[in-house]
C-alpha cells in the first residue's frame, strides 16, 4: 500500500500539475529539437553520419533502458525525490551539451541526459498518480499529454527559429532552463510518497533488464548501417534474447520483483504496452525522418522545416484535451483505436502527395489529429490498470515500451529506406555505395552526391522521395494492425481516471 507523508495536505495541486507539465514539455523538446539541429551541428563540429545519428539514438537508448528502474526507485525511495534528482541532473547535463568540443562528447552527455529524463518523468507520473483519482486524474493526464504535444508541435519550429537566430546551442540551453525552473517548483509544491515497508530494489532484475533492453536498442541502432547478418548485429540480438530470459527467471524467483510479471496475464495491461509503442510508427518516426529530408534533400532552412512540421504536431496542442473531455461519454478503447485508424489514413494520404509540398500539410494534419486522441489518454491509462502502489512500475514499463518502440521503428524505417534507395538506384555493391545510401536515407543529399559523383543530384533526390513514400504506406499498415490488436486487448477496459483498486 502506498503511503504519503504528512505534508500531502499542504501540497499545492496546481504547482504539482504545472511541474508535471514542464517535465513533460522537456521530453519531446529533447527528441524533436535536436533532430532539426543535426545539420547545424554537423556544419559546426563535423562528425560522421553514424556519430551524428547517435545524437538522437543515445538519448533514446538510455531513456528506454532506465525508465523501469527509475519507476521502481520512485516507488521505493520516494517519488518526489526521484523527480527532483532526475530534473536537477537533466538541467545540468543538458546545459553542458552545447559547451562540448565535438560530437563524441555530445553523445556521451546525451546518454546521461536520457537517464536523467527517465528519472524525472517516471517520478512525475508516479507522483501525479498519488494526488489525483477518477475524472480528475483523467483531466490531469490529458493536460500532460497536451503539454507533451506542445513540445512535439513547437519543438521543430522553435528549434528552427533558435538555430537561425542564436545558434544550435539553444536547442539544448532552452530545455536546460525549463528543467532548472521545474526543480524548485517540485520541491515546493509536491508531497513525498513511497510504498510503506518496501524492501530494497531488485538490483539483479534492474541490471539484467537494462542490459537486455540496451542490447536490443543498440542492435536496432546499428542494424540500418551494418545489416541484419553483420556479426555485431547478431551478437547484440542474441545477447538481448539471453538476457531477457535471465531477467524473467530472476523476476519469477524474486519476492519483490522490479516488474510484476503477473501483470502480463492482464490483457488490458498488455494492451497499454502496445499503445505505448504504437505512436512510434505513426508519429515519432516522422519527427526524425521528415525534418532531415526537408533540410537535407529539399534545401529548406531550419525555420522553414519547422513550419513544414507544424501541421503534423499542431493538433497535439488541442486534441489530447478534447480526448480527455470525450472520455465522459466515449470509452478509451474507442478513442485510441479511432485515433490510430485516422492516423493510418493520414499516412496513406501523405504517401500519395509527399512530393507536393503545397498540399502535403493536409494529410500531416490528419495524422496529428489521429495521434492526438490516444496521446491525451495513454499516460493516464498506463497508471490506471494497476494499483497506486505500482504506479512507478507502471509508468516505468510504459515508457520503456514507448522508447523501445521508437528505437525499433526508427531502425526498421532506416533499413527499409536504405534498401529501397539502393534497389531503385541499382547501385553496385561496395563500401562507397553503402555509405552513400546510408547518408541519403538520413536526408544527407549533399553527402550522397559527394560519395557518388557519377549519379545526378536529381536522381538521388527522386530515389529518396520514392523510398519515403513506400515507408509511409508501410507505416500506415503497421498502424492499422496496432489498432486491431489494441481493440481486442482493451475490450474490457479500465477508464483512465480510475485505478484498479477504486473500481
Amino acid at each position: 500500500m502506498s503511503v504519503a507523508s504528512a505534508e500531502t495536505a499542504g501540497s499545492s495541486r496546481f504547482g504539482v500539475v504545472l511541474a508535471g507539465c514542464l517535465t513533460a514539455l522537456t521530453i519531446p523538446l529533447s527528441i524533436a529539437s535536436p533532430a532539426v539541429g543535426i545539420p547545424a551541428i554537423r556544419d559546426a563540429l563535423g562528425g560522421s553520419p553514424a556519430a551524428l545519428s547517435w545524437i538522437i539514438n543515445a538519448y533514446l537508448l538510455t531513456y528506454g533502458c532506465t525508465t523501469l528502474v527509475a519507476g521502481g526507485l520512485a516507488d521505493l525511495h520516494g517519488r518526489r525525490r526521484i523527480w527532483i534528482m532526475g530534473g536537477a541532473l537533466f538541467a545540468l547535463v543538458t546545459g553542458l551539451i552545447p559547451l562540448m568540443p565535438d560530437v563524441a562528447w555530445i553523445n556521451v552527455l546525451r546518454l546521461l541526459q536520457g537517464m536523467a529524463a527517465s528519472a524525472a518523468f517516471a517520478g512525475a507520473m508516479a507522483s501525479l498518480a498519488q494526488v489525483f483519482d477518477g475524472q480528475a486524474r483523467a483531466r490531469v493526464f490529458s493536460l500532460i499529454g497536451t503539454t507533451f504535444g506542445a513540445g512535439a508541435a513547437g519543438g521543430p519550429l522553435l528549434a528552427g527559429g533558435l538555430i537561425d537566430a542564436l545558434g544550435w546551442e539553444w536547442v539544448f540551453f532552452l530545455p536546460a532552463l525549463l528543467a532548472a525552473l521545474t526543480v524548485p517548483l517540485v520541491a515546493l509544491s509536491s508531497a513525498e510518497s513511497r510504498n510503506a515497508g518496501s524492501p530494497r530494489l531488485d538490483w539483479l532484475g534492474a541490471i539484467t533488464f537494462m542490459l537486455a533492453l540496451g542490447s536490443l536498442t543498440y542492435a536496432m541502432i546499428v542494424l540500418p548501417e551494418r545489416g541484419l547478418l553483420h556479426p555485431q548485429t547478431l551478437v547484440l540480438l542474441a545477447l538481448s534474447v539471453v538476457l531477457q530470459g535471465v531477467f524473467i527467471a530472476v523476476e519469477r524467483s524474486h519476492r519483490t520483483p522490479l516488474l510484476d510479471l503477473g501483470l502480463f496475464r492482464n490483457r488490458r495491461f498488455v494492451g497499454v504496452q502496445i499503445l505505448a509503442a504504437a505512436p512510434a510508427f505513426s508519429y515519432v518516426v516522422l519527427l526524425v525522418v521528415l525534418p532531415a529530408g526537408f533540410i537535407g534533400v529539399e534545401g529548406l532552412r531550419p525555420t522553414e522545416a519547422g513550419l513544414a512540421m507544424a501541421a503534423l504536431s499542431a493538433p497535439l496542442l488541442v486534441v489530447p484535451l478534447v480526448a480527455g473531455y470525450l472520455l465522459r461519454w466515449i470509452p478509451a478503447r474507442t478513442l485510441c483505436c479511432a485515433g490510430l485508424l485516422i492516423g493510418a489514413l493520414g499516412l496513406a494520404w501523405l504517401a500519395q502527395v509527399f512530393q507536393f509540398p503545397s498540399v502535403r500539410w493536409m494529410p500531416m494534419l490528419v495524422i496529428g489529429i489521429g495521434i492526438g486522441l490516444p496521446w491525451g489518454i495513454m499516460d493516464g491509462l498506463a497508471v490506471s490498470v494497476v494499483g497506486k502502489e505500482q504506479a512507478g512500475m507502471a509508468a516505468g514499463i510504459f515508457n520503456a515500451m514507448r522508447l523501445a518502440g521508437d528505437s525499433i521503428a526508427l531502425a526498421l524505417v532506416g533499413i527499409m529506406l536504405s534498401a529501397r534507395i539502393g534497389g531503385d538506384m541499382m547501385l553496385e555493391a561496395g563500401v562507397v555505395a553503402r555509405a552513400a545510401v546510408h547518408r541519403l536515407s538520413m536526408g544527407d543529399l549533399g553527402g550522397a552526391v559527394e560519395a557518388l559523383p557519377g549519379v545526378s543530384r536529381t536522381a538521388l533526390a527522386q530515389a529518396y522521395v520514392e523510398a519515403v513514400r513506400g515507408q509511409l504506406f508501410a507505416l500506415a499498415m503497421a498502424t492499422v494492425l496496432a489498432a486491431i490488436v489494441l481493440g481486442y486487448l482493451l475490450r474490457e477496459e479500465v477508464e483512465p481516471g480510475l485505478s484498479r483498486g477504486s473500481q
